[in-house]
């Protein structure tokens, strides 16, 4: 009977636990909100699973319109096909949860580099979810008069770190790096909705031990494209593996790293550096016409920083 005392009690504490956590969700609600999370193929492994839950249980409270997947959602060497069991292991089975069966935009990552980034692509044609059009490309939402345009680029081509190791990347020299940078331009000069939300999977600022010429590189030719403009809000990726908010004094964007999905590494601030977290988590976007925010959520549920835009 003790045993069962107790096994009630636990029971009890979690069903309130949760619903704390579910009012506290409600309350960062908005009339447009969607996941952004990245970094995510491990097989279901370390905190893949228990994230992949806790997304489908918050959409169950919050009305989650679409997921951002800003690149490595397949671990380690990409896919080599549509029908490679890695859509299964890493996301179909996964991210399996009733309220998770939303669209999903994804660009790639370094690791989709490394194989064939074709398959990625057409795996629009196999999954009614998974939203690719291209390799880079741009969506305008709308909910209660609210718009934010999504600017989804297509990063690793973009650093000659990768362009210039055909054997490992052997399809990032061969984009139109140019090309990319001159849509960049053209999408953000006719943007006019209320939020802009640039999305790669590089960042331009960040904490990490990764090869100095890919944020040098980003920062040349991206971030001087989104200065130019003016009108854009928050600069979002992933590949480090933590949270990050960096602002700096000579520019009005918030660059924004997402940290893992599955397994996080260690970080320390930097200049400029506003909030920084080594947990694993995702981030929930919350949008009405006066108000962006990024929220990012640890495993646990808990909103750990809260990036907002005002007008």
């Amino acid at each position: 009977m003790k045993k069962i005392g107790i096994s009630l009690f636990l029971v009890m504490a979690a069903v309130v636990a949760f619903a704390q956590d579910a009012a506290t969700w409600k309350s960062l609600e908005k009339p447009l909100n969607f996941y952004l999370a990245n970094d995510l193929g491990r097989n279901g492994y370390y905190d893949q699973k228990p994230i992949a839950e806790l997304m489908g249980k918050m959409a169950e409270t919050i009305d989650i319109e679409f997921v951002v997947a800003a690149g490595d959602v397949h671990h380690f060497e990409g896919v080599r096909s549509v029908q490679d069991p890695l859509w299964m292991t890493n996301y179909e089975l996964i991210y399996s949860h009733p309220d998770l069966m939303l669209p999903w935009y994804p660009i790639l990552g370094n690791h989709e580099y490394r194989g064939n980034t074709q398959a990625v692509l057409d795996y629009s044609n196999v999954s009614a979810r998974w939203e690719m059009p291209a390799r880079y490309y741009t969506k305008v939402m709308e909910e209660d008069g609210a718009t934010i345009r999504l600017v989804m680029i297509d990063t690793p081509p973009l650093l000659d770190k990768y362009r210039e190791d055909t054997e490992k990347y052997p399809d990032a020299g061969k984009q139109d790096m140019d090309k990319q940078l001159a849509w960049l331009d053209s999408v953000l000069t006719s943007a006019k909705e209320d939020w802009v939300m640039v999305v790669g999977h590089h960042p331009i600022y960040a904490d990490t031990d990764k090869n100095d010429s890919e944020r040098t590189d980003m920062q040349k030719r991206v971030d001087s494209i989104l200065r130019k403009h003016g009108n854009v809000d928050m600069y979002v990726c992933g590949h480090i593996h933590n949270f990050q908010h960096i602002r700096k004094p000579d520019s009005k964007i918030d660059y924004v790293v997402n940290t893992s999905g599955s397994l996080a590494r260690e970080v320390k601030p930097i200049d400029g550096t506003q909030f920084c977290s080594g947990a694993t988590g995702f981030s929930l976007i919350t949008v009405d016409k006066h108000e962006l925010c990024l929220h990012m959520m640890d495993k646990d549920g808990k909103a750990l920083h809260t990036v907002r835009r005002t007008k």
